[in-house]
C-alpha cells in the first residue's frame, strides 16, 4: 500500500510540473511577444504599411501553434479521439471479436 501511495504522489508531482511548465511557457510568449510587438509597432509608426508584414505575425504564430500543441499535451486534450471515441472503439472491436469466435462454436 505504500508504494502505491508513493506512485500516485510521484505521479502527482509529475502533472502539477507539467502544468506549471506549461504556464510558465505561456507567460515567456505573452512577455517576448508583447516586446516584439511594442517595438515592430513603435519603429513602424513612421510607416504603417510595414506593420502589416507577414514577418511580422511569424514569431507569434509559429511559437503559438507550439504552445497550442503544449497545451493539448499538457491538458489531455483532444477533440477528435477523447476517452468516449477510445471506449466506443474498444467496444466495438471486443463485440466483433466476440461475434467471430461465436461464429465458430
Amino acid at each position: 500500500m505504500e508504494n502505491y501511495n508513493e506512485d500516485k504522489l510521484k505521479q502527482a508531482k509529475k502533472r502539477v510540473e507539467e502544468i506549471k511548465g506549461f504556464y510558465i511557457h505561456l507567460a515567456v510568449y505573452l512577455a517576448i511577444n508583447a516586446f516584439i510587438m511594442i517595438n515592430i509597432a513603435v519603429r513602424s509608426y513612421n510607416d504603417s504599411d510595414s506593420f502589416w508584414e507577414f514577418g511580422t505575425f511569424v514569431t507569434p504564430v509559429f511559437w503559438g501553434i507550439g504552445l497550442l500543441f503544449h497545451a493539448i499535451h499538457t491538458f489531455n486534450l483532444n477533440p477528435f479521439f477523447g476517452k468516449d471515441w477510445e471506449k466506443k472503439q474498444i467496444q466495438k472491436y471486443m463485440d466483433e471479436d466476440k461475434r467471430e469466435a461465436d461464429k465458430y462454436r
